[in-house]
């Protein structure tokens, strides 16, 4: 993956992100993840749902540097949540990891999830995939475009149809169908409003 190709609109960007992998490399081991849900955030004035509304402020300062850099925040204090930085820098826009499934490291992935029944919930949900790729604070402004960084993203296969809808948890914008899914994809979030398949694609298989 190159900074280059996560320069697009935000909403342009993020479907384009499903099928790629996030890897993690820690002491304890690699964890990659074939993501399956994203959901786009506009920069500056443009959504009021995105943290860069009111601008670079401490909180979200990040998302207005270059693209390719990891936004991760504190949710409801219960949980982390990663977000790719895209679009030109200053621009403040990401897009946020929703949900993935486990391709490398399975084992390490439940020893992080011991709630997870089945593979298919070890990252189905971003508080759940942070955990699975063992994400926390220490990675924020992490650069994923670096093959030497801990955390990294890959290109990978595109999914076959790709899925539009609301996005979740908001209430702000809530007209915007701007969360995408891979439209078969089992680890995808319990919640799917209605979206046809929006684009057909295929791409090359990646890897860390």
């Amino acid at each position: 993956m190159r900074a280059e190709d996560l320069l697009g609109p935000v909403d342009v960007v993020a479907p384009s992100l499903l099928g790629c992998w996030v890897v993690t490399d820690r002491p304890e081991g690699r964890v990659a993840l074939r993501l399956t849900e994203v959901e786009a955030y506009s920069g500056e004035g443009q959504d009021p749902a995105s943290h860069a509304h009111r601008g670079p402020t401490p909180r979200a300062a990040i998302m207005f540097g270059p693209p390719g850099r990891l936004y991760v925040y504190f949710s409801y204090g219960v949980h982390w949540c990663a977000n790719v930085v895209v679009g030109p820098e200053g621009r403040g826009s990401a897009v946020l990891l929703r949900a993935g499934e486990v391709v490398v490291g399975e084992e390490l992935a439940r020893s992080r999830r011991p709630a997870a029944r089945v593979a298919r919930d070890l990252a189905r949900g971003p508080a759940r995939l942070t955990q699975a790729l063992g994400i926390g604070p220490d990675d924020r402004g992490a650069d994923l475009v670096n093959r030497h960084s801990g955390v990294r993203l890959h290109r990978g296969a595109a999914p076959a149809a790709v899925s539009a809808g609301p996005r979740v948890g908001i209430s702000l914008a809530t007209d915007l169908p701007w969360r995408f899914w891979e439209s078969e994809a089992p680890s995808v979030s319990v919640f799917r409003p209605g979206g046809k398949p929006r684009r057909r694609a295929g791409g090359q298989d990646g890897s860390p």
